[in-house]
Order: structure tokens, then sequence, then C-alpha cells
């Protein structure tokens, strides 16, 4: 077993000075390892390059955390066990301290952490006094230590994650925090060290909970809407004690009635016999959508068939659409003033956007490839005026609201989070100063075998365009309200790519939508 087992302050000082490590990837547990911690591990395995190469795991039954009633003294321990198992799952370093290298003057020397009364009175917090201060305080105190680049938590625990997070970011602490899906046994069951508690009749009975929370879900994608007490009645008539049954806001936890959210956490807590047991499903009304708006030459095409290939989404280039239905009246010569040829011109627009095999999109217009003639600086310098005709703008709007009914989907344009799909998930607005998108639009032009114009013509004819595209009267240009800002100057396309992973993570759960880090 290739592993480094620390188990005071002073080994993890000693090895620190050691190693020198300057990245780490860190995973929390209490130990009484189980597939789900093995598989937290293994994210921060494979999420590794050479410079987090350091898999630290720590191993401490947190004292803090448990109430006066509950299990801290019989809580399983079995270090060896879970040594042999993270190793195996990937993890180098294993830290197993005491109460006192946590605190080496004293509890009371240190702050402690008081998790916010809005984060605290739903769910798990309602009912267990002082549960997650305890998890955050040693939490807290296990970064200042170790000073890890990526700390690594599971969704199971999904109360527990959103206060880590938002105790992380408020305190600016510069370690990125990755979550994974709730991981399950074959029969279903969420993973948790309390299984083993289960005797073989109860565990019977335990199954019982994710079955209807599921049950849960998919009535809720018949209908949109669901019956609390019928959830609550069913579980009590499977012999499960319940605690609690919410429906609340993922990000705030806030309660809040399915029927008007587009994402929604139906989150349970259970007593089966002397188990404590707790899951938790995500209500959707759809799979999601993400809009990303912004003007010419911020470099949405590029990042956005990068970010869709990453999760996984439908890529709707809603900008080559509209440079599809310039080229095509280019080429039929039609006057732009001519709304009876145009509207003629598109009763006979079929259009169609596909993956080649090599993973590139081609735009197909009536069966003709015109991937590389919509790119042209003649359509480039017609396709704003052409956009905002109402007949063009309502013809290709109802396609992409169309396409947008089954989600699951990116689309990127200037209208897209205030016009096409206003109620997206996730809404950006992308953008990048004039010079920079000229420099950006002559490198593209060069590449595709175009004369380029000096830049500051570019930039002069991008803020035109800017301009143009911001006040025409249908569907002009602008920042949706809701949608998050990203300016993308001095950043490479592989770290814009990265910050929108980031803040659709924010939005959307990895068990309703995962991302492979790797």
């Amino acid at each position: 077993m290739n592993l480094t087992i620390l188990k005071t302050l002073t080994d993890l000082e000693d090895w620190r000075n050691q190693i020198q490590p300057d990245h780490m990837n860190f995973v929390p547990t209490m130990g009484c390892l189980h597939q789900g911690h093995e598989a937290l591990i293994k994210e921060a395995k494979a999420f590794s390059k050479p410079k987090y190469s350091n898999i630290l795991v720590s191993i401490f039954v947190n004292p803090l955390q448990f109430g006066e009633n509950e299990d801290f003294k019989q809580y399983p321990r079995d270090l060896e066990n879970d040594c042999e198992k993270a190793s195996k799952a990937g993890a180098t370093v294993i830290w197993a301290p005491s109460f006192e290298d946590i605190f080496p003057n004293g509890k009371d020397s240190y702050f402690t952490i008081n998790v916010p009364k809005n984060l605290n009175n739903k769910l798990c917090g309602a009912l267990r006094n002082q549960h997650f201060d305890g998890v955050a305080t040693i939490v807290i105190r296990m970064l200042s230590i170790l000073r890890p680049t990526h700390l690594f938590l599971g969704e199971k625990d999904w109360q527990q994650l959103v206060i880590l997070k938002q105790l992380i970011n408020e305190l600016n602490i510069q370690t990125k925090v990755h979550s994974i899906p709730t991981i399950r046994d074959t029969d279903g069951l969420a993973y948790s060290s309390r299984n083993i508690y289960l005797s073989k009749e109860d565990r019977k009975k335990a199954l019982m909970l994710p079955n209807i929370l599921k049950k849960a879900a998919q009535d809720y994608q018949e209908n949109n809407s669901i019956n609390l007490q019928e959830v609550k009645n069913s579980l009590e008539k499977n012999n499960l004690n319940v605690e609690y049954i919410e429906t609340v806001n993922p990000k705030t936890l806030t309660s809040i009635d399915s029927q008007k959210s587009q994402i929604c956490l139906l989150a349970a807590a259970v007593k089966c016999g002397k188990t404590r047991l707790i899951d938790h499903t995500f209500l959707l009304k759809q799979h999601p959508i993400v809009a990303i708006d912004g003007p010419a030459g911020a470099g949405k095409s590029t990042v956005t068939k990068k970010f869709a290939e990453k999760l996984g989404l439908i890529y709707l280039d809603t900008g080559a659409m509209y440079r599809a239905v310039t080229w095509m009246i280019q080429e039929k010569k039609i006057n732009h003033n001519n709304k009876n040829e145009i509207e003629l011109a598109l009763n006979d627009f079929n259009l169609d956007l596909q993956l080649s095999d090599s993973g590139k999109q081609t735009v197909i217009l009536n069966d003709q490839d015109i991937t590389n003639e919509i790119r042209s600086p003649q359509v480039t310098s017609e396709v704003s005026n052409i956009a905002a005709k109402t007949l063009v703008r309502e013809k290709l709007t109802l396609q992409q609201k169309e396409i947008g009914k089954r989600g699951g989907l990116v689309a990127e344009g200037r209208d897209i989070g205030t016009a096409v799909f206003p109620n997206a998930q996730l809404k950006v607005f992308l953008t990048a100063t004039p010079r920079e998108r000229a420099r950006r639009r002559a490198i593209d032009m060069k590449e595709k075998g175009f004369s380029v114009s000096n830049i500051s013509k570019l930039e002069t004819e991008i803020k035109e365009r800017d301009l143009k595209d911001s006040t025409r009267e249908i569907a002009p240009l602008c920042k949706a309200k809701d949608s998050k800002l990203l300016i993308t100057d001095g950043m490479t396309i592989e770290e814009v790519v990265d910050s929108l992973i980031d803040m659709f993570r924010e939005e959307i759960p990895q068990e309703v939508w995962p991302i492979k880090f790797h």
C-alpha cells in the first residue's frame, strides 16, 4: 500500500516540509469509508494533473457535529480498513488527527462558526441543533491547516454542501469546491456509514425511501405537481418514521412551491428502526437550458461549442441561423426592404444544424452545406440588418423555441436570455472590450483565408454593430436582469469554458446533469 499515513499535527507539518506540496486535492471524511467516499477519492484523483498529485483524505470523527443523544461513541472506527480502501481508490495521504491536533490550544481558543439561520432552520438543521455549526467549524479549521487547492464533497449531504460552499465563498478561501452525485448501492439505497446499523429487515424498509422519492419525481415530470402529504403517507405506510419531507430552493434552502420553480429539491429524513436516513431528489420541469448572449466577436460560438461538448448539451447556434438567412437573401439577390420576397424565401427555408463525424457543426440549408459561406465578410456586414427584421426574428425564434421545448441545450446569440429562452436556468452575458474583439476577429478572418483590415478599422466596425444591435426595435442586444456577466479579456478559451462550467454548477447539481472534470 503506497500510502502516507499522518496521525498528528506534527506528522502533517513534517510531511509538508518534506514534500512542500504546492497543490492538494482534499477529501474530508469521518471514516467508515464506503463506495460513496471511494467515488469522491476517485474523482479527486481523476481531476488531478501532475501538480495536483497529492490526494489527501482526512479521517476524523467530529464530536462537534453530534448531538447529546447521538451515536458519537458508537460511530464505527477502523483506520486500517479505511486506509486500505482509500489507497485503492487513489488517495496518497491519510491524515487521521486527534481533536487536540485540530485545536492544539483547546477549542475555546479558536473561533467557531455559527451557520446563518436561513441555511440552518430547514431540513436537518431544524432538528439537529448546532450540527452544521460543528461541521462548518471543523471543515474551516482543516482548510486553514491544510490549505488545499480543491475540496471534494458529496451531494448526498446537500444541505451541508450548500452551507460549506457559501461559507468558503464568503470567507474568500482560495479552495475550489467540487461535488459529485449521490452514490447508491445496487438496490438504490444511498451509501451512508450508518447503513451498517440496518438489520436485513430494516434495510428492506429503508429501500422505500429512495423508491418513493423516485416515484414522486416521476409523477412530477408528468404533471409538474407534487403532494407532500401523500409522499409522507407513503413513507409512513412502509414503517418509516418521517422527521421531515420538504421542497426547498436548492441554492437558498428556503421553502418553495415546486410548481413555481424551474428546479426544486425534494428532501426527506426518516428513522428506520433506530437508524436515521436522509435522501433527496431534484424536481425539474425540463432538462436545463443555458442562454449565452453577448455582442459580436466576443467568442460566444467558440466557447459555447466547447462548453456544450463538455456537458453533453445540444448546441443551438442561433447566430448561424441568422447568417444562413442573410446568405440566402444575398444568394437570391433579394432586396432587403422587400418584405414579400423575404417572406416567400423563408417559407422555403429548411435549415438543419448537424455534427460531422469529426464533431464539427455544419450548417445545411435546403440540403446544401453553407458552413463556410455564412462566415464571409459579406454575410457579416449584413447579418445585423437582416436579423433586425421582424419577420426573420419571428420565424427563427419560433424554430428555436420549438427546439428548446425538450431542453438539454445551450444557445448563444443576442437575445437568447431576453426573448428566446427567458426562463433558462442559466443566463450569461459574455463580452469583451471592442479592441479585444477586433483582435480576435482579425485572427479568425486570417485563419479562414479572408483579407484583414487594420485593427482600428475592425474596432470601429464592431462598435457600429454594437450600436445597431443594442438600439434596434426588435429584440435589441441587452443583458438580462438575471444574467451573469463574464468579461473575457485576457482569458484563454479553456478558462472561459471553465468559468461557464462553474456558473452552470451553481445552478444545476451534478445529480441533475453530471459534468466530468477529466
